[in-house]
Parts: C-alpha cells; structure tokens; sequence
C-alpha cells in the first residue's frame, strides 16, 4: 500500500458544490485541499444541480496543485450511486472521493468497485482515490478493518458532527469542548473544589489516528462550527496535532490560515531538527549511536522525528502556490 499519492492536506476547505461562485475563491486560495459537497450542505431537491455543479466545476475551474474531492451522499441514499459514478466519469481533474458515514470496511469495499468498472469503462488515465468520513459508533468501532479495506484508500476524517449526534451527547456545536464532560477534585488545602475538564473525542480520535498511522493513511480532523471562535479552533488543531493528524477541516475561509499554521512545523522544530542532525553526526563520527544535549539523551529515534520534520517542510514547499513572481522567473 505504499504506492499511494503524497498529499500535502494540513487544510481541506468545505465548499457546498451548489454556491458555484465560491469555486474559484477556492481554487486560488490557501487551502492545501477543497472538497465540493454534495451531502450535508445540499438539500434533497437541488442535489442534481449540485451534482451538475461539482462536475462543471472540476471540468473549468484551474485548481492548481490542490487536491480537490467531491463528497458524495451516503450510500444509504437514492443519490449516492450517481454521484459516484458522474463525478467519476466526467471529471478527469477529480483527486479523491469523499465517503460520509463510513461504517465497515464493504463501504470501501463497494465503492472501489465502482471506481474500478468506471475507470476501465471510460478509459480514465488518473486513479480516484478515497477518503472516508468516520462519523458514526460503528465507523469508530471499526475503524481498523475499514483502514485496510483498499489501497485506494488515502485518509480518513474525523466527522465530529455526526459522531455526536449518533452518540446522544446533545452537542450543538460540533467540534468545541463540552463543558459537561468534566469532573471535580477533591477539596484542596482551602477546601475548594476543582473543575477539571475531559476530551470526551479522545478515545475516538486517538483510535483514528493510530488505525491511518498503521496502515499508511493520513488522518485528518474534521469541522469547528463556530467559525468566529479562532482561538478555540486553534485549540483543538493543536490538539488533533499532538494525537498525530495532519491536518484540519475548514468550514471557513478564515479557518485556512490557522489550519495551515499549527499543521506546519514551526521554526524551533526546524532548528531542532537541524541541530538534532548535528548532534548524531558527531556522536557517530565518536562511534556512539546517542549522545546528551542540555539534560536530554538524543539517540536515533529523534532522528526519525527530526527526518518527519525536514520531510513536512520540504513537502509544504513543493506545494506552495506559484505567486506572479515565480512565475516570471521561470519563463
């Protein structure tokens, strides 16, 4: 399975495929990827048009480098099949489909198939890929089988949203802290009590990201709906990095910049990882495998971590858009 594409995905901007004047906005914006949605934010009479819009869009619209995915309806819908097929046929450009309420690996299993008979049939010269949304109790429970499901299978998103509703935690805005989900301490030396708060999607996300870790996918967080709170949408990037995604849903335009931020390595990591190298070329040129750093032993497996961090950059920067200048020097 390690022939799969490297996609740089530290931001997946959710467009609804209806608002066709918001396309080119997003082509020509920051976000490392776009999906055009077909499901959640498209009501039942206009999925049709929405459809005819996706396709128009991955056929006119010059999107660069990004990766672009169109997010079908579930395949518990009277929708989904066309979808996948159209999207598939007609639009050569598409990088991925994107599977909502994914919940066992013959979800993978069957939309593969389709991709397949559809690629042989029209003759498609570039591979689709999948992503698949994990937003429902049984994607959760599952989630390892559906990792191994198809090689091509790339990422999967955590869809919040959803998880919460199938898990009755009357959550109304998805994606933020519950402060519900907390416990007290015990009285302290003035007798006060504490209010100390849980991550109640931790089990859940931490499960996700260590299915993709094994299996070669990239896990990527999902929606912050209340796109006016930036610092709490910082908050639970960060908190998603530090469980190993890569990367984070914007539902805003002003969600892409923070995304693409905290999903980066900073210029400390990068010094860190350059003296890291340093520090082990020297202990190797003394014929020791580790050596001590200020209190700390660095040894080889900070120089996986420190190789991750060089790669991360070196891969942002072949995807940085091409700005005017760079395009004059080079013809």
């Amino acid at each position: 399975m390690n022939h799969r594409p490297t996609r740089l995905q530290r931001s997946e901007l959710a467009v609804p495929a209806t608002r066709d004047r918001f396309f080119a906005k997003a082509a020509e914006g920051t976000a490392d990827a776009v999906f055009l949605d077909l499901e959640d934010a498209v009501a039942p009479g206009q999925k049709d048009e929405a459809r005819a819009k996706a396709i128009q869009a991955l056929q006119d619209v010059d999107w660069g480098a990004k990766t672009v995915a169109v997010r079908v309806n579930g395949l518990d819908t009277p929708w989904a099949l066309r979808d996948i097929v159209d999207v598939a046929r007609q639009a050569p450009r598409l990088d991925l489909i994107l599977l909502p309420k994914t919940s066992c690996a013959a979800d993978v299993h069957f939309v593969d198939q389709i991709l397949t008979l559809v690629e042989r049939e029209a003759g498609r010269g570039k591979r689709c890929g999948i992503e698949v949304l994990i937003e429902t109790a049984r994607g959760v429970a599952n989630v390892e089988e559906i990792a191994q499901a198809s090689d091509r299978l790339e990422a999967m998103i955590f869809g919040v949203g959803d998880f919460s509703i199938d898990m009755r935690t009357q959550d109304r805005v998805f994606g933020r802290p519950n402060a519900h989900c907390a416990v007290l301490t015990d009285p302290d030396a003035a007798g006060q009590r504490h209010r100390h708060w849980n991550d109640q999607w931790h089990f859940a996300m931490a499960r996700i990201a260590t299915a993709c870790r094994a299996w070669g996918l990239r896990p990527i967080d999902g929606p912050y709906t209340d796109f006016g709170d930036a610092e709490g949408y910082r908050a639970c990037a960060e908190r998603a990095r530090a469980l190993g995604f890569e990367g984070k849903w914007a539902i805003h335009p002003t969600q892409i910049a923070l995304a693409n931020e905290v999903f980066s390595p900073t210029g400390e990591e990068l010094a860190w990882a350059a003296r890291t190298g340093e520090l082990l070329t020297q202990a190797a040129r003394e014929g020791q495998g580790a050596i001590g750093s200020g209190g700390v032993l660095i040894d080889m497996a900070h120089d996986k971590l420190a190789s991750y961090i060089v790669q991360r950059r070196d891969l942002i920067a072949r995807n940085a858009p091409r700005t005017p200048q760079d395009i004059e020097e080079s013809s």
